[in-house]
């Protein structure tokens, strides 16, 4: 599994759940998923979601281990990708 493509969220909107950034997966070889969603929940935890079909409904459902795995891996691609930003922008200025 990895992480193809992570973008933070551009407006991560007023709701109990936040958006924080959307990602592409590379599940298997076999089986890549565009446009999961990483988010905030009101207790601090990190969840992700499957994009979702016409109709609002999640195009995908994961075990409980398999939902884990994916979320710390695109919460680990998430911190990559901003502690670089971060560094960019400090040696930049």
């Amino acid at each position: 599994m990895r992480i193809l493509d992570i973008k933070p969220a551009p407006n991560p909107g007023g709701g109990q759940v936040r958006l924080i950034a959307s990602f592409d997966l590379q599940l298997t070889d076999d089986v890549a998923f565009y446009g999961m969603r990483l988010c905030r929940t009101p207790d601090g935890r990190h969840v992700t979601y499957a994009p979702t079909a016409l109709g609002g409904r999640r195009s995908a459902t994961f075990s409980r281990s398999l939902a884990e795995a994916i979320t710390a891996a695109a919460l680990q691609s998430y911190t990559e990708r901003d502690t670089a930003n971060a560094d960019q922008t400090r040696h930049s200025a």
